[in-house]
């Protein structure tokens, strides 16, 4: 009888710590102004700049305010992803944090999980947010339905760079790690037609364009609002699964070379 309860038990109590564990790292990187406030600052800042204020693309054949909001919003979303996984796990393993959860009995996926729930959730509000500067200032008016497509691109749109980002914790110094998100994350982001549209750019930069993740999942979003390029989006869903699984197995390897390193 205590065997089948302690049974019963077990799910219960490891669905409590995945959710204290996530609680507790959303918590913690919120509560890190260096963090929290450009991941929510930035997007919203520009929306606002170059969508109100300097209203780029008046007059043009497509509605910018729409484009940028979606644009932004992607853009907002890898943030969190990558800074938190990239940064955050290359810290983590620097400062001796990654051995010591090893040495408790905590089941390591709950500290991955963790993360993953944190950079989901920072997207949700970052969504919200470029939805409502959209709506109010932006002038953007979209079905019901269409706003709900959009905010599961961008929430489920940040497993790929979960895993670019968890790449780079595991392979990057912890000293260089900022840096190199940096130099990965700004050259990516102008490249695949965030800042402006990628109809627009020389046609050098759109061939660049093709090979990078945050172009695949703008044009998924794009697709919502009648402006990608017309590719299926199965073709920018399998590129985005694609580079999640190459990713994934980057990381993979680090953790074993990690795990290789701690264990001799």
């Amino acid at each position: 009888m205590n065997t089948t309860l302690a049974i019963e038990q077990r799910p219960r109590s490891l669905v409590r710590l995945f959710s204290l564990e996530a609680w507790y790292e959303f918590l913690r990187l919120l509560r890190s102004p260096g963090f929290s406030l450009p991941t929510l600052a930035f997007p919203a800042m520009f929306y606002i700049l170059f969508a109100v204020v300097l209203q780029i693309g008046r007059g043009a054949s497509m509605h910018m305010p729409t484009y940028l909001v979606v644009s932004y919003g992607i853009f907002g979303i890898i943030g969190p992803a990558l800074f938190g996984f990239g940064v955050g796990v290359a810290t983590e393993r620097g400062e001796g944090w990654m051995l010591l959860k090893r040495a408790t009995p905590m089941p390591p996926m709950a500290y991955f999980n963790a993360k993953l729930v944190m950079a989901m959730v920072f997207a949700l509000i970052i969504t919200a947010v470029m939805f409502t500067l959209g709506a109010t200032l932006g002038g953007v008016s979209l079905p019901a339905a269409d706003w709900v497509k959009l905010a599961v691109v961008n929430v489920l749109g940040t497993l790929p760079f979960c895993a670019m980002g968890l790449a780079i914790g595991y392979w990057a110094r912890p000293q260089a790690a900022v840096a190199i998100v940096q130099m990965i994350y700004l050259p990516m982001a102008a490249l695949s037609g965030l800042w402006f549209p990628i109809q627009i750019l020389p046609e050098a930069v759109q061939s660049i364009a093709v090979f990078l993740p945050p172009y695949h999942l703008s044009q998924l979003g794009f697709h919502v609002i009648g402006m990608d390029v017309g590719t299926s989006p199965v073709v920018h869903m399998l590129a985005l699964l694609g580079y999640a699984i190459v990713f994934l197995a980057l990381a993979v390897a680090g953790y074993r070379r990690d795990e290789g390193q701690h264990g001799r």
